[in-house]
């Protein structure tokens, strides 16, 4: 019990720990049934959370979670700038949306209000939604034009308004007529403000019926609580340094994320000094917006069981070099960030903390791969009957499901940073776009391979229906196309790229059901710009595969027939990835077959002919010092392989170096025939029996990447 809540009845402390949860999740009820937009009600791009009188993180709930803590140095910067004059009142409402102080980009527009209680501020309430359009170059607000953050469209550090529960005309109507689409931006707004009126008289209620006083302990209390919980989870971990890398492939702005995670004790810091400097085009990251990014997948992933709230984000700390591209300078343009460097910040947070958990023995089985690795967001936009409309189909949030150790991704699960969210229908989008769905189904070989599994990915095709003069415009802000972001674990492979294909048609009657009905033709690889869709004219995309979970050769052969069964995996793939002969007759597995098959591609990997006892795995008793699923630091010091027992590096030595490493071009199993960035997939393979411990991606100057693990702290569950 904290000095907080010790003077608070535990069962009254429990109580309020939910209604102050429920808060938030009755505040998200009400954003939703007000929006107009799909993305906010169907897919929730959007965060509410309550804050502290100071501007602490009191409870965030679901949504996107890099806004939950960005959105207190929003609350922050407000109550500095408005505190002493213009002031903060009883019933004002705020308006906030700059990414240099807090927000991530323009278009998520954060709409804070002050909560009194007895005549003096108690609390903020918060919220964001991504805006159908806020002004910039580019129509809805990513801008694939933009040359510096002038060209993204309407910025504030805080406008109030709303005064004294009346609403400022003046400045809202001139923010409307900064926007391409005004009636749905009002809309988009006005759910913002009922969303925070649910919560004040939630809160307000509470203040009530418990005194603030109480209130306010159980807040404190619950942070402090968390901060508990986080720092003695933190203390479950090995203490060392890991280390994780993505590269960005958009033409023009190629770079990298890369990132070190240094653990100790109850404290976790990333170091993101290998980083590129900051590029020309718009997936730069603020400093807060990589604060915000790398906690996403904190708060699921180690605080699956903990209030998120301020406490969660004290053990951590960023360091993000000035200038870099995940710390940029004003006026760099940020306006892709969200779908460009942020969710590779979540990608490489994502490998590392499952890195940590996968070193132990109590968490092991909460490891996972990267699920998505990249959106496929298309802005569309144009005009329907004389009106102007701008959106966002929600394909995007459907996003394929990490391996993970137990068990296949999901497919078509969704995303870490967003726990809640999800694809539209496909009427829905007809509904309120000018267009028409040809075909959305699952993709073949998309999911990485692994001893489990990466979720397969999904492919989608539309064209223009019943716009006006047959014309539609998109903005394109995509990557991943060349460069794999769904990354493996514990010898688990990347999942499939993302493809975008234009197809330019005259026949507007003609609607193929399937990416091979439309013909070979010559389709255009739009995936950055701004471009148009004329009648006939068809947008194709693929999006990525979640990532792999272990040596694919360790999957069970009943496993990848039931895979080829049911469409999830091609018999080519099924022999060259997992070593599975099915026999054309029975259309069963050829168990002699297979067997040869694995053995055989274990002496490929290492170059020498191995027996049989290679592919059957031993019991090889834990040491408590577990690095991932195949490999443990011995008592003396020396790593051994977990699968054939063999003790192959020695004390001192890094483990890659005494692996035999494969290295070879990424080829990516859909899409681009040739790697953008010339990228390796640099394979780690156990010296005796050729069980695969990495796949990494890496270019030839940045080569192997090592780990370090210092300590593991007591032992958990060993098994022996």
């Amino acid at each position: 019990m904290t000095d907080a809540t010790a003077q608070v009845d535990p069962f009254v402390f429990q109580i309020l720990r939910h209604k102050l949860y429920n808060v938030t999740a009755e505040a998200t009820a009400a954003l939703k049934n007000v929006s107009g937009t799909p993305y906010t009600n169907v897919a929730h791009d959007m965060m509410v959370a309550l804050y502290t009188a100071d501007g602490k993180l009191a409870a965030g709930g679901v949504g996107y979670a890099h806004h939950i803590p960005t959105a207190a140095q929003a609350v922050k910067h407000l109550i500095a700038s408005f505190s002493d004059d213009p002031g903060i009142e009883e019933d004002d409402i705020f308006f906030f949306n700059d990414p240099y102080l807090g927000a991530i980009h323009a278009p998520d527009v954060y709409i804070v209000s002050p909560i009194f209680f007895e005549g003096s501020l108690r609390a903020f309430f918060a919220n964001f939604v991504h805006v159908a359009d806020i002004g910039a170059i580019d129509p809805g607000g990513f801008c694939p034009n933009a040359t510096d953050c002038f060209d993204e469209g309407f910025m504030s550090k805080g406008l109030k308004i709303v005064e004294g529960g009346k609403v400022r005309t003046d400045i809202v109507d001139t923010f409307l007529n900064m926007v391409r689409d005004p009636g749905m931006v009002a809309l988009d707004l006005r759910s913002q403000m009922a969303a925070n009126h649910v919560a004040k008289e939630r809160v307000l209620k509470l203040y009530r019926d418990y005194g603030y006083d109480t209130v306010d302990r159980v807040a404190n209390g619950l942070i402090d609580q968390s901060e508990a919980l986080m720092r003695e989870r933190l203390r479950e971990l090995p203490d060392g340094q890991w280390r994780a890398c993505e590269y960005i492939d958009v033409p023009g702005a190629e770079c990298k994320v890369e990132v070190v995670a240094i653990k100790k004790g109850a404290r976790l810091e990333y170091d993101f000094s290998g980083s590129s400097d900051q590029v020309p085009l718009a997936i730069n990251c603020s400093y807060w917006a990589t604060w915000g990014a790398m906690l996403a997948p904190v708060f699921p992933l180690l605080g699956w069981d903990v209030m998120w709230n301020e406490g969660v984000t004290r053990p951590l700390e960023v360091i993000a070099p000035e200038g870099s591209v995940v710390n940029c300078r004003r006026p760099a343009p940020v306006s892709v960030a969200t779908v460009g460097t942020v969710i590779s910040i979540n990608n490489v947070s994502t490998t590392l903390i499952n890195k940590m958990l996968g070193a132990t023995e109590k968490y092991k089985d909460r490891v996972t791969a990267v699920w998505r690795g990249t959106g496929t967001r298309l802005q569309i936009y144009g005009t329907s009957q004389g009106q102007y409309f701008t959106t966002m189909l929600t394909d995007s949030w459907c996003g394929s499901g990490g391996a993970t150790a137990f068990a296949d991704g999901i497919e078509l699960g969704g995303e870490i940073p967003n726990v809640v969210s999800a694809m539209g229908n496909v009427e829905l989008h007809e509904l309120h776009s000018p267009l028409v769905y040809l075909y959305r189904r699952v993709v073949r070989d998309s999911g990485g391979p692994g001893r489990f599994r990466g979720g397969v990915s999904h492919e989608y095709g539309f064209t223009p229906h019943r716009a006006d003069n047959d014309t539609m415009g998109i903005v394109a802000t995509g990557k991943g196309t060349q460069s794999p972001m769904a990354l493996g674990i514990s010898g688990g492979y990347p999942g499939c790229n993302v493809r975008y294909l234009t197809f330019r048609r005259d026949d507007a009657t003609d609607l193929p059901a399937s990416l091979e009905a439309i013909g070979s033709g010559n389709p255009e690889g739009l995936s950055w710009g701004n471009f148009q869709l004329s009648g006939g004219d068809i947008q194709h995309v693929t999006a990525m595969g979640g990532g792999g979970y272990g040596d694919p050769l360790e999957r069970s052969p009943e496993a990848v027939l039931a895979d080829v069964s049911g469409g999830f995996v091609s018999e080519n793939a099924a022999r060259e990835q997992y070593g599975v002969l099915i026999d054309p007759q029975t259309q069963e597995v050829d168990a002699a077959a297979t067997t040869a098959a694995r053995l055989r591609m274990r002496s490929e990997r290492i170059g020498r002919v191995l027996d049989e006892s290679a592919a059957v795995r031993r019991e090889v008793p834990s040491t408590a010092m577990r690095i991932n699923e195949y490999l443990q630091r011995t008592d003396g010091g020396g790593t051994q392989c977990t699968w054939c027992g063999t003790e192959f590096a020695a004390p001192g030595i890094p483990w890659k170096e005494a692996t035999v490493l494969r290295r070879s071009p990424v080829k990516p199993p859909i899409g681009a025939p040739e790697t953008f960035l010339e990228l390796n997939l640099t394979e780690s393979f156990c010296p005796s029996c050729a069980t695969l411990f990495e796949v990494e991606v890496s270019t030839d100057a940045d080569g192997v990447r090592h780990d370090s693990i210092r300590s593991w702290p007591a032992p958990y569950d060993i098994q022996s």
